[in-house]
């Protein structure tokens, strides 16, 4: 219970850092995305080198999980929505790319994870999150992209709601969707490019990409702390309620011993009355 309470602190701790990286970072890679959807969307199919729309033939799964566990269902639920995804695109080649080791234990004992063009940095990136961390991981996704070696590239996260809630979202990251168009409130953008628009499409949008997966991670890192939070609150709980149960039967043992020595010194000296 000591042990379980001081874990509870510890992640008490790390989320309120966690929660107030990605509620800052969160309004900005929300409005980049809004932006980048409509850039995408006005750009043509040749100049959109991330926007094209290709068969689905190689998908890749980004699975991102935490490189430790004891904190509920928060890596279980990950991989069933990437075991989801991949039933979603039948006769597809999927590859799954594990951010965290918990997931690539699982993927790896089914011969499903990986790693081509990566190496370490998918377990490397969490002992120093930083978004130049992020950005390798993201820059190597996209080239291979861009290579034709992906058709699709789609991540699996944790999105951090609160303490206690965390939100499983599996979000296109590859090729970049236009705006969803809305009958209501349907707006046609005419974007002027500066300097041009093929610095646009070279800088800006490989830009709001790594923003994006590197908002992920927030997420994912806070909706961990907050899980782990949680799950040792709780078996805090269940080692108060041991506890107390054990105590009773603590107590009723040593009354009952009490009881029998009093009932066999009772009886010898009734035995020397007699």
């Amino acid at each position: 219970m000591q042990i379980t309470s001081a874990m509870k602190m510890v992640s008490a701790a790390k989320l309120k850092r966690a929660q107030d990286a990605i509620v800052q970072m969160r309004p900005y890679a929300e409005k980049l995305q809004d932006i980048l959807s409509n850039v995408s969307g006005s750009l043509d199919s040749s100049d959109g080198l991330y926007s094209q729309q290709r068969e689905v033939k190689n998908i890749l799964v980004v699975a991102i999980t935490s490189n430790r566990g004891l904190c509920g269902a928060f890596n279980n639920s990950i991989v069933k929505e990437v075991n989801r995804v991949a039933a979603e695109h039948p006769g597809a080649n999927v590859g799954i790319l594990s951010l965290g080791k918990k997931a690539a234990d699982i993927f790896r004992k089914e011969d499903r994870h990986y790693t081509k063009g990566f190496g370490d940095k998918p377990f490397e990136v969490w002992g120093d999150l930083t978004f130049a961390a992020v950005s390798g991981i993201a820059q190597e996704i996209m080239g291979q992209f861009a290579a034709g070696d992906w058709d699709k590239v789609v991540v699996c996260y944790n999105k951090f709601k609160n303490a206690a809630v965390q939100l499983v979202t599996a979000e296109q990251f590859l090729p970049v969707m236009p705006p969803e168009s809305d009958a209501d409130n349907a707006t046609n953008l005419d974007y002027i490019f500066e300097p041009n628009k093929e610095f646009i499409v070279e800088e800006i949008i490989p830009k709001s990409l790594r923003t994006q997966l590197f908002k992920a991670m927030l997420d994912s890192r806070a909706s961990e702390h907050g899980a782990r939070m949680t799950a040792m609150h709780k078996a805090t709980e269940n080692a108060g309620e041991m506890r107390d149960e054990l105590k009773l039967h603590y107590n009723k043992a040593r009354q009952a011993a009490i009881t029998g020595e009093i009932l066999e010194i009772v009886g010898g000296a009734e035995a020397l009355n007699g």
